[in-house]
């Protein structure tokens, strides 16, 4: 006699990434970090930044420039390049397509848990109208030791809103977040309509989608078991 199969476990908290995830910035930003690069001495393909550093903190891009070019960057080297991704965002930056709808539908708690930083958070979240939704519970790789793909930030979002990772859910575009979910033993919702091809996000625990609009109805299937 064969048991019957056992019936997912419901998710209690959603992760979001946030570029890539709520806001369309990535790829606006691996074109201006290649601007920035080739303006520094290193030369790379757009494919490579997004292999290299979509997902990663902004101590992971400065580590790998200073690594590679033997130099030291110094204290406020990144104010000249501000304005190329102010300008670039303000032209060109909007909501994720279709995440505000499943934003309205979802039906779970939920909170941010990016790389980037409050500041920046802030105002991309702010310029697309997404801020109130995420204000309070707003999470940033700045709060922990280690970023993604490391599980650091995913597990203190977690704790702070007290809840078992097990029942998180993560949302996430890059292979790094992919990585953190599974490290965190979180299920990820990997989210393949933005710079990030599908087959670096498949793999164990995770959920690959193209479009946000589905969200909803995956996350409320519950974690397989």
């Amino acid at each position: 006699m064969t048991s019957a199969p056992a019936a997912p476990e419901p998710f209690e908290l959603v992760l979001f990434d946030c570029d890539g995830v709520l806001v369309d910035s990535e790829k606006i930003s691996v074109r201006v970090d290649q601007r920035v690069l080739a303006d520094l001495g290193w030369e790379l393909e757009l494919e490579e930044i997004v292999q290299r550093f979509v997902g990663r903190s902004e101590a992971n891009f400065i580590a790998a420039v200073e690594h590679q070019l033997g130099i030291e960057l110094a204290e406020g080297w990144d104010r000249r390049y501000e304005p190329w991704y102010r300008d670039a965002f303000e032209r060109g930056l909007t909501a994720v397509d279709g995440v505000e709808e499943a934003l309205d539908r979802l039906g779970l708690p939920h909170c941010v848990a990016s790389s980037g930083s409050h500041e920046k958070m802030q105002r991309t979240l702010g310029q697309t109208g997404l801020f109130h939704r995420f204000a309070g519970r707003i999470f940033s790789a700045t709060e922990v030791a280690r970023g993604k793909p490391a599980p650091d930030l995913f597990l203190h979002a977690a704790g702070t809103l007290r809840t078992d990772p097990g029942r998180c859910a993560v949302v996430e575009d890059s292979a790094y977040g992919v990585q953190a979910a599974r490290a965190a033993g979180m299920h990820a919702f990997a989210y393949a309509g933005g710079v990030t091809p599908a087959e670096r996000l498949a793999g164990p625990g995770t959920t690959v989608f193209f479009d946000m609009r589905e969200l909803p109805e995956l996350i409320a299937a519950g974690r397989p078991r």
